[in-house]
């Protein structure tokens, strides 16, 4: 690691001249087209004299060790800590955004630590990590330093995971997701009107993101679906949502269904009830989703994952704490023999729920299991 690394703008990929001087940024569906000195709607990529610039590559909001279930990811290398980090800023502006300080940021002094993709690497493994988390904000769009850093770790042995709503275009998916391992995305609802309205974004780009992973790609993927009262919470909106995923992705893609709370510019709504979650989840089980969880509440037979052939109990969850274990060692029941769907590596890992926030140095000490 060096720790004198400082990082600058770097030049962006997926971009091209137009009309009066202007670029366009083609990374994501929302086509910014830029004038010299400006940014775009991500506040992260600007015109630098006439050329594309991600301005904040090598540079952080901040680095945590986290376990892998908080991202979600529940069937992916279960029980293992994960090192998660960030930049700022978005290229959606969802109204109901639970990481707005980042995400919405205006300000580099969010953006706080510095790091070379070595560098992460280098910390992930010192730490114990068997996996990287781009996350907090989306990392679509700092592509080029997440594909730097993705690069790193896979030469460490370090997995790769990206959390992110999934609003990117044809080419710049490919090649993202060419250097991850899994991904959460963020299927926020099932109408184009939501993601209009509440998002500036649309629902096609989203759906088209998940069946390129599903189709094209062997990326370990799960949805999250942060439930909000009154808008996507209807029984007819959660049927059409779960039926598509069964019918275009498969029934063993996890669905994790999560609670509001009130935030950002959505401070008049209601927090979500556990019972909507237990009802989407239900719903969800009914139309053939092998995998449904409910997040942000208190809920352990919610939490934990069955086996869909026989029905036992085979990783049970008490918020990110596992107890119960019935997974052989390549992910198959150990009662019926029937393949867990998932990334196993062994046994599971004992992080539990201990969140703790790191600084990149040269040399970083094992990491503490206190509570």
């Amino acid at each position: 690691m060096n720790q004198a690394y400082r990082p600058q703008a770097v030049l962006g990929r997926y971009w091209h001249e137009i009309e009066d001087g202007r670029i366009q940024c083609d990374l994501c569906p929302r086509y910014c087209k830029i004038k010299d000195g400006q940014r775009g709607l991500c506040f992260v990529r600007a015109n630098i004299g006439g050329k594309m610039g991600l301005t904040t590559y090598g540079r952080s909001s901040g680095f945590c060790v986290d376990p892998i279930e908080k991202k979600p990811l529940n069937q992916f290398l279960p029980g293992t800590p994960i090192l998660s980090f960030g930049t700022a800023g978005c290229n959606l502006t969802c109204k109901f955004c639970q990481n707005y300080d980042i995400s919405k940021s205006r300000a580099f002094d969010k953006l706080a630590d510095q790091a070379s993709p070595e560098m992460i690497a280098d910390a992930a493994a010192q730490l114990g990590c068997k996996s990287v988390a781009f996350t907090y904000n989306d990392p679509v769009i700092f592509l080029e330093y997440a594909v730097e850093v993705a690069k790193a770790c896979h030469a460490r042995g370090i997995k790769t995971v990206a959390v992110t709503a999934g609003y990117i275009c044809d080419e710049p998916r490919v090649e993202f997701y060419n250097h991850m391992d899994a991904a959460n995305v963020d299927l926020k609802c099932f109408t184009e009107d939501f993601y209009y309205r509440l998002c500036s974004g649309h629902l096609q780009n989203v759906l088209e993101t998940l069946q390129y992973l599903k189709h094209e790609t062997d990326v370990w993927f799960e949805t999250t679906t942060l439930i909000i009262p009154g808008e996507n919470d209807s029984e007819g909106e959660l049927e059409e949502m779960t039926q598509w995923v069964v019918e275009n992705l498969g029934p063993d893609v996890p669905m994790h269904f999560s609670a509001f709370h009130p935030d950002w510019k959505m401070m008049e709504h209601p927090r979500t009830p556990p019972e909507t979650l237990i009802k989407a989840r239900q719903i969800a089980i009914k139309n053939g989703v092998r995998y449904a969880y409910v997040g942000n509440v208190h809920n352990k037979e919610g939490d934990s994952t069955y086996c869909h052939n026989c029905g036992d109990l085979v990783i049970g969850r008490d918020w990110y704490e596992l107890s119960t274990w019935k997974l052989d060692g390549e992910g198959k029941c150990q009662s019926c023999g029937t393949q867990c769907g998932g990334v196993f590596d062994g046994p599971p890992g004992d992080w539990g729920r201990k969140r703790r926030p790191v600084k990149l140095r040269p040399s970083q000490p094992p990491p503490s299991r206190a509570q």
